[in-house]
């Protein structure tokens, strides 16, 4: 009888056959929904709520904003707002009832002081209360067109600028020996390895603040496999030219960049950076390191002034697009996506200079597990760490 019914089935029209099973699930799926056999287990037990507090913003003396997402699986009614202790009227948009995945922002007048924390409570219908916490009320820039172009500027500032400053060090690099070369090479892994390091703790800490629905820590996680498996395809392709490393590198970092972007421009945007101009020369320090390591495999070629170009903007310009982003329409989700598509490609780099490093050895008949590349590995750790120092906050 199996047998019969098999073979009949085989006879039926590879596009029936393909969607037959999709059309069984659509059926057990509205059964399902429609005999409801939970309804068995349903008592009176209170809604699960969850809400979170995505970014407070300060746009003008007295009013302040929050941006606020539902991430629960039930519909949540935001009763009232209590500032300071005190409950204070609020205008919401959309609507005071969020749905699941529903986002909305609320706006209040109050007479926040300036460089003063302000601690925010929402209260939902049903008296769960969810915190907001400001560390500093600091006025948010205004939107317009000097504030894009300040945001740019920014953007140049601490990605542009720092990379291609580091690329200078090109020419002093090209008349070293070459065991000093592989050490400047060794030099980038360490510069890597700590940059991977710190981009997915930092997408860690962005993905801590996600309604749980969003899986932070799986989307980092397959975001970095997903870049390591895109560009080991695309380097089979293209092959392991220093040309092609030092395209790998710059794209790398430029992921990182964008990540470090939106950062940079939802903590001034929130006024969490109040640092100012120092922030700024502190990410320049810190950057600079990563135009040595984009430029230290063009040592074993013969690269043009244009290609030093296209590389410094690859690396750089995305810190100008995450400060646009991070500036006026900061998500969390999206920073975790690109942080971890960043270490991704960051890791992927790192074998890629990896492999340099070992077919030299081969070719020399050395070892390419030397005191001087070890020497240059944790140098690069090192001057990432004490240049970290400038520009956490």
């Amino acid at each position: 009888m199996a047998q019969t019914l098999i073979s009949r089935a085989s006879k039926l029209p590879k596009w029936v056959l393909a969607i037959l099973p999709l059309l069984i699930l659509v059926g057990l799926v509205a059964l399902f929904m429609a005999s409801n056999p939970l309804a068995f287990f349903t008592g009176a037990f209170p809604p699960l709520e969850e809400l979170t507090v995505q970014r407070v913003t300060f746009p003008d003396d007295g009013r302040i904003q929050l941006s606020v997402i539902n991430g629960g699986p039930d519909p949540v009614t935001i009763a009232q707002v209590l500032v300071d202790d005190a409950y204070w009227q609020y205008q919401i948009t959309p609507d005071n009832t969020l749905g699941r995945l529903e986002q909305a922002t609320i706006s209040l007048n109050y007479p926040w002081v300036d460089g003063e924390p302000l601690p925010i409570v929402l209260i939902t219908a049903t008296g769960i209360t969810f915190d907001a916490e400001v560390d500093v009320a600091v006025q948010s820039p205004q939107g317009g067109l000097d504030t894009f172009i300040a945001y740019g500027l920014l953007g140049i500032y601490v990605g542009v600028i720092p990379v291609a400053l580091g690329m200078l060090w090109y020419p002093f690099m090209r008349r070293v020996n070459q065991k000093w070369v592989n050490a400047f090479l060794a030099l980038t892994i360490g510069l890597l390895v700590f940059l991977f390091i710190d981009t997915v703790l930092e997408a860690m800490e962005i993905s801590a603040e996600l309604p749980g629905v969003f899986q932070g820590i799986p989307v980092i996680v397959f975001g970095v496999l997903l870049s390591v498996g895109v560009l080991l395809a695309v380097s089979q392709r293209r092959g392991s030219s220093p040309t092609a490393v030092a395209t790998f590198i710059a794209l790398g970092i430029g992921l990182h960049n964008l990540g470090e972007g939106l950062a940079i421009g939802a903590a001034f945007a929130t006024g969490a950076a109040a640092l100012g101009s120092f922030l700024v020369i502190g990410f320049t320090l810190h950057n600079i390191t990563e135009g040595v390591g984009i430029a230290a495999p063009l040592v074993r070629g013969t690269p043009r002034l244009r290609n030093f170009v296209l590389l410094a903007l690859l690396a750089g310009t995305p810190a100008m697009l995450g400060t646009w982003i991070g500036g006026f329409a900061f998500n969390p989700f999206l920073a975790v996506v690109f942080l971890s598509l960043g270490a991704g490609a960051i890791l992927q780099v790192i074998w890629e200079v990896g492999k340099l490093l070992l077919n030299d050895a081969q070719r020399r008949g050395e070892t390419a597990a030397s005191w001087l590349n070890f020497a240059g590995i944790t140098a690069g750790i090192l001057i990432m760490y004490i240049t970290a120092f400038l520009v956490k906050f």
